[in-house]
């Protein structure tokens, strides 16, 4: 008979959970077990076919594999994990016996077949659609049995069945896009949805038929709130078990009564995007100069209050495919700055701001104005550019105001993943993506780096993968289209109440259940 805590981490390997919401009805404290997180982030749609619980994070839907504590793939609907035939473009999929829909319906092979056509369809507008260029059909030979067909190998293809399973009959013959099931959605996951509040809570009662077992409390309420001291000024007022805060804001709680704060491992990095198009901003000297000049250990010091360690690619050092020839110096290097510079004919002015060809070195750099810690190390880049003579302007705005600028104006920006390293970096640095939205938006190009990225995610072997990954790494790190600034850890504060958490190295994404609470459904609290 398996022990307790057995049970526990297999429910937890077997979904992947994620949350958002604020409860101003049932605040942290109330007696019940009933479990409250507040988070900055909230979801467009909970439609995992319109990217709701993106790489498989979700407390209301389950895919095909999930993630354990470690990040490696288990089965979830699968009864196993899928097989890969020798050529590598036939994935089969056993499933699980007996999962219902919260409605009670079946989950049958239809409904996974449903589900990823969906994505397929163009009339759907579902960004998770280039995560699936490699599939050519999906089928269902009988209810329990579905078997994908891909137009080429694709190495990491067991990873994007993650993706929640919608129900067929719920969505058949209707407008997806516009669908009532986006805002009150039905799956197999461990909990389902009683409210959803935009700008205010998701509240999210618990699955009692769950496949993988009732969860360990009654349901789970997700704050939105977006501000950062906002979210920390509830946290002491006890409105939250759980929440996420930016580093300075989670060390006020240290040594507190009744709290700990949670520092997790991450592969989420901060950068400064560089528009290879600006006439400042698209001069290879003044990318190469930023990059020396930027003070890497100042940063994660000050701003990160130590929670994080500085960055030289989009790679985390934890990944077997870092490439350690990158990593640089972590403070400052000003001597290497000014020299590229001069080299280029980039000349002191009067005001100090270099100067070519009548051109001042001078660009604006946007953050999102609800982000502390973006505005801080916006700041931070601004200080150590003007030292040799870069003028920065840092500019905190709406991200509507943001994104028709991010081809002109640099942007603090933040993405990566624990995951395989053709997530996220194949659409943010080829040239296939290029000057799509938050894809590539500096139009980035490089035929090596494309390469690269195409032989790294066509390659099943794991050396030829790595090498790919290498060439990649040098390439980006030689024509800086970003300037890397630090690997985070994510920092949260949790309720001495709370028994259950089992921090895992967590992606860019986290506001659901990529974040500490990706297995709330295994959490307890005492009253």
């Amino acid at each position: 008979m398996r022990s307790a805590r057995m049970v526990a981490l297999l429910a937890a390997g077997l979904v992947a959970l994620s949350a958002c919401s604020a409860p101003t009805d049932t605040p942290a404290g109330d007696g019940g077990d009933r479990l409250v997180v507040a988070t900055a982030g909230e979801p467009d749609t909970l439609n995992p076919v319109l990217n709701y619980g993106v790489d498989g994070g979700s407390l209301i839907f389950d895919g095909l594999v999930a993630r354990d504590d470690r990040n490696q793939l288990v089965p979830a609907l699968a009864r196993e994990l899928p097989t890969v035939s020798a050529d590598g473009r036939t994935v089969t999929a056993k499933l699980r016996d007996g999962v219902v829909f919260h409605d009670g319906s079946p989950l049958t092979a239809q409904d996974v077949v449903f589900t990823y056509q969906a994505v397929l369809d163009p009339k759907v507008d579902s960004t998770l659609r280039s995560d699936l260029d490699m599939l050519a059909s999906v089928a269902a030979p009988d209810p329990s049995t579905v078997v994908f067909t891909l137009k080429y190998s694709y190495a990491p293809f067991l990873q994007r069945l993650a993706l929640g399973i919608v129900p067929a009959k719920a969505l058949a013959g209707q407008d997806v896009n516009k669908a009532a099931f986006n805002r009150k959605p039905v799956g197999t996951g461990p909990y389902r949805v009683t409210s959803w509040t935009p700008g205010d809570r998701l509240v999210l009662a618990a699955n009692e038929r769950y496949w993988g077992g009732k969860p360990a409390n009654s349901g789970v309420v997700v704050a939105f709130v977006p501000d950062d001291n906002v979210r920390a000024q509830r946290m002491r007022a006890g409105e939250f078990d759980a929440a996420e805060l930016a580093p300075k804001l989670a060390s006020g709680f240290d040594g507190r009564s009744g709290y700990r704060v949670q520092r997790v491992p991450t592969a989420d990095y901060r950068g400064v995007m560089l528009p290879m198009g600006g006439p400042v901003t698209g001069d290879p000297a003044v990318r190469k100069a930023l990059n020396a000049a930027v003070d890497r250990s100042a940063m994660v010091a000050g701003v990160l209050g130590g929670a994080g360690e500085p960055a030289f690619g989009p790679i985390p050092p934890t990944s077997e495919f870092a490439e350690p020839s990158i990593v640089g110096k972590p403070a400052a290097d000003p001597a290497a700055a000014t020299a590229a510079l001069d080299a280029a004919g980039w000349k002191p002015g009067p005001d100090g701001v270099r100067v070519k060809d009548g051109r001042p070195a001078a660009f604006s750099l946007m953050y999102p104005a609800t982000d502390s810690l973006r505005k801080e190390l916006a700041l931070a880049v601004t200080a150590d550019a003007r030292k040799v003579g870069i003028k920065i302007t840092p500019e905190g705005l709406t991200w509507d105001a943001i994104t028709p600028r991010m081809k002109t104006d640099g942007l603090v920006m933040g993405f990566g993943t624990p995951y395989d390293p053709d997530f996220v970096s194949f659409k943010l640095f080829t040239s296939t993506f290029a000057g799509q939205g938050f894809f590539n938006p500096g139009s980035y190009r490089s035929a090596v780096v494309d390469q690269a990225l195409r032989d790294g995610r066509s390659n099943a072997d794991p050396a030829a993968r790595k090498a790919a990954y290498a060439t990649f790494q040098k390439q980006l790190a030689t024509d800086v289209p970003w300037v890397f600034l630090t690997y985070l850890q994510h920092t949260y504060v949790v309720s001495d109440a709370v028994e259950g958490v089992a921090p895992r190295v967590e992606p860019h994404e986290h506001d659901v259940a990529n974040s500490l609470w990706w297995n709330i459904h295994t959490w307890t609290k005492t009253p």
